[in-house]
């Protein structure tokens, strides 16, 4: 179930991603060579991306191994679930910090030289850069890969995340005009259910209800009927 909210949360969040990242899918390097390399080179970029996405992922997984291990994977969920929805109600409020500021700027000098290139390996770079670019999506995203309590499975959370974007962004790349922006932005009304799904669901989880999937119970940390390994 957490691997399909993933999914879900990236196919709905890339409506919203879209609408801001689209005019740099466009503006995309095209390689030499026709159609075909054309059609590889946005496949490259998009994969760049899912493998930051990833990368992220092994750092969210060790640090939700870490609170599983201490035993306080149940506050840990409730957590993350209440900070989702605070985060939510009061993002347009919160202005980035300065080093977030001339993070970002560091970024869009180092892709602006990738984007006079006309390579695969400028791609692949312009897609690894773009994963690192601040968003709240992939902040919420992350927040479900360190409520998974492992490196690998918070890896495939990202991963899962990342393939759900693929739809609508491959897409973009490849046409402008197969998602008019018109039509994104009323779908973007549909993300913050996803958005409140996530968070319900940790909060949930956190709580230890008994309900399969869901909530299930918890015996000294580790879901109960699980036999220990």
């Amino acid at each position: 179930m957490d691997y399909g909210i993933a999914f879900a949360l990236g196919l709905l969040g890339s409506l919203h991603c879209a609408a801001m990242c689209g005019p740099l899918m466009l503006a995309l390097p095209v390689p030499a060579g026709g159609p075909a390399r054309f059609v590889v080179g946005r496949i490259i970029y998009q994969l760049g991306r899912v493998a930051t996405y990833c990368l992220l992922g092994v750092v969210a997984g060790l640090v939700g191994k870490s609170i599983f291990l201490a035993g306080l994977q149940r506050s840990l969920s409730i957590a993350l679930g209440v900070v989702i929805l605070l985060g939510f109600l009061v993002s347009k409020k919160v202005s980035l910090s300065a080093s977030v500021v001339r993070f970002v700027a560091r970024l869009k000098v180092a892709m602006s030289v990738q984007l006079r290139q006309r390579s695969f390996h400028s791609l692949a770079l312009l897609g690894l850069l773009n994963g690192l670019l601040p968003c709240g999506l992939v902040y919420v995203a992350l927040t479900g890969a360190v409520a998974q309590g492992a490196m690998i499975k918070g890896v495939l959370y990202m991963a899962v995340f990342g393939l759900g974007t693929l739809p609508t962004m491959l897409g973009i790349s490849l046409s402008g005009r197969l998602f008019p922006l018109a039509f994104r932005l009323r779908l973007r009304s549909v993300i913050p259910i996803g958005v409140c799904l996530l968070a319900g669901l940790l909060i949930l989880r956190g709580l230890a209800l008994g309900i399969p999937f869901v909530s299930p119970s918890l015996v000294a940390g580790v879901p109960a009927g699980c036999c220990a390994r």
